[in-house]
């Protein structure tokens, strides 16, 4: 007979948190929410940690490259999404990943023979306002110059004019030499005003730049979260069918850590992906697994050499998979169960094995709760594709700005291998919708203000760090009335737009 769970399956929205007594040290600006990535023993430090608790949906319409390096730049990690082919995936983990270092290969160089013209059809390219000018025009070759904004005027001169004409000569310039420090190059800029110094190779050759912004950048985001090479850190997403051909490309391009993307997790297909991941590269390369729904799936994945596993079936905004197929479970019962299982573990084998709460997050406060019940870190979709940074277009509906989203599961993305049971290679059915979501500006912005609400609810709990947040957490299930009475009741609201206000 089937198994049988009498208690119901709870969502976020059933749940309030007790406050707990505050000491006047508990102030948000004290709060700390670093959190572990991968897993690691009792004792040690993970290999990767998070200044933030918070990652991207591994979804076309949520996780390029730019949405990967503006959450690298506030703390957390986007998952680049994998249902795109292995070439152009790779290529946005390494585009993502050279956007800011330390020490920076050019992507924009030329020739001294080559004209205005060409520098301006570069910069339109790249964007990028230094351009490298090397004897063949390429990134390592040697350097005989270099071409900013200053260095021309368009209104004034002929778009033929020659780049040795009006380019900042190599005799002219103030350039390192490879081996210097981060430290030392970044003196050198301020000790002469430079915007950005070159790092030539003993025969003249063009190794890499240090600009002067990054250094700016890094003092304005002073949460970023960077690699030992200064570069942010990047994720990505694989599948359990192209494994041996897409991770291999990934790592690479450089990225720092993989999760294999499923609609369900609980699967011997997750394991031979691990299995093969574990011979190719040992511990070196890190890896979650998902999604999962109760302990036993935990277990598995864990068990399976999991780096994190990741929590949550059919409670995503877009996601139709409890109504298509009937499975699922409400994504706080399924946090709680799960966690419960994670700490055991670490209790029995002394691995702490991270958990990530994908799926469920409608407001603010049940990224809160998330943490509360015991995840590590948040998986957000919806919340990520309103931002400038997501990949989607911005159109106008109503009068209102929104932002295109749309699920793996859908027909427009088609992305068969989440779905994957070993059968036909295609999509048999849709278990995503395509859809809009309003917009809501810059990822930093919102981000920095989800966190503060975060922030100040672990105070009101008596909690400075998310850890700390689990242990004192004290939680309460509320009805469908106390629901209701949490809003605005009873009252007349004020209207903006009504004369009385004018």
């Amino acid at each position: 007979m089937a198994v049988f769970f009498n208690e119901p399956a709870h969502t976020f929205n059933e749940y309030l948190l007790i406050p707990g007594y505050s000491s006047s040290t508990c102030v948000p600006s004290n709060v700390s929410l670093k959190t572990p990535v991968v897993k690691f023993k009792k004792g040690e430090e993970p290999a990767l940690f998070m200044n933030i608790p918070l990652v991207s949906a591994i979804m076309q319409s949520v996780s390029g490259d730019k949405l990967a390096v503006a959450l690298a730049r506030e703390g957390g990690i986007s998952f680049i999404y994998g249902s795109q082919s292995i070439e152009s995936e790779a290529a946005m983990v390494a585009k993502a990943k050279s956007y800011k270092a330390g020490f920076v290969k050019s992507d924009s160089n030329i020739r001294p023979d080559q004209t205005l013209e060409d520098i301006l059809d570069l910069k339109k390219k790249t964007g990028h306002g230094t351009v490298a000018v090397t004897e063949d025009g390429t990134a390592d070759g040697k350097l005989v110059g270099i071409v900013t904004s200053r260095d021309y005027r368009v209104s004034r001169m002929d778009i033929d004019t020659l780049v040795s004409e009006f380019m900042t000569p190599f005799e002219s310039l103030i350039c390192a030499e490879e081996g210097i420090t981060l430290k030392e190059a970044n003196n050198i800029i301020w000790d002469n005003k430079l915007n950005a110094l070159p790092i030539i190779s003993d025969d003249g050759k063009l190794c890499y730049f240090v600009f002067r912004k990054d250094y700016d950048s890094h003092k304005e985001n002073p949460n970023e979260l960077l690699d030992p090479s200064k570069r942010y850190v990047v994720g990505a997403g694989i599948n359990t069918r192209d494994y041996a051909k897409r991770v291999p490309a990934l790592i690479e391009a450089g990225a720092d850590v993989l999760c294999i993307d499923s609609s369900e997790g609980f699967s011997e297909w997750q394991k031979l992906t691990i299995d093969y991941i574990r011979s190719q590269y040992g511990d070196s390369v890190k890896v979650g697994a998902g999604n999962v729904v109760d302990r036993e799936g935990f277990l598995y994945l864990a068990e399976s050499g999991a780096d994190f596993v990741k929590v949550g079936i059919g409670g995503g905004s877009i996601c139709i998979t409890r109504e298509q197929k009937g499975i699922g479970r409400g994504q706080a019962t399924a946090l709680i169960d799960v966690c419960q299982a994670r700490d055991e573990y670490f209790e029995k084998t002394g691995v702490y094995v991270p958990v990530c709460s994908d799926g469920g997050i409608v407001h603010d406060y049940h990224m809160t709760l998330a943490l509360a019940m015991g995840a590590d870190f948040i998986m957000l979709g919806r919340y990520f594709a309103r931002f400038d940074e997501s990949p989607t277009n911005k159109l106008v509906m109503g009068g209102n700005y929104v932002k295109e989203y749309w699920g793996e599961g859908s027909n427009r993305a088609r992305n068969w291998q989440r779905y994957d049971l070993g059968g036909a290679t295609k999509l048999s059915f849709e278990e995503g919708v395509d859809s809009y979501v309003p917009y809501a500006g810059s990822l930093k912005d919102n981000v920095t203000q989800s966190l503060g609400k975060v922030k100040s609810t672990m105070c009101n709990c008596g909690a400075l760090s998310i850890p700390e947040l689990q242990k004192k957490a004290k939680l309460t299930l509320v009805s469908a009335t106390s629901i209701l009475e949490g809003g605005a009741h009873d009252v007349i609201q004020k209207d903006s737009n009504n004369s009385y206000n004018k």
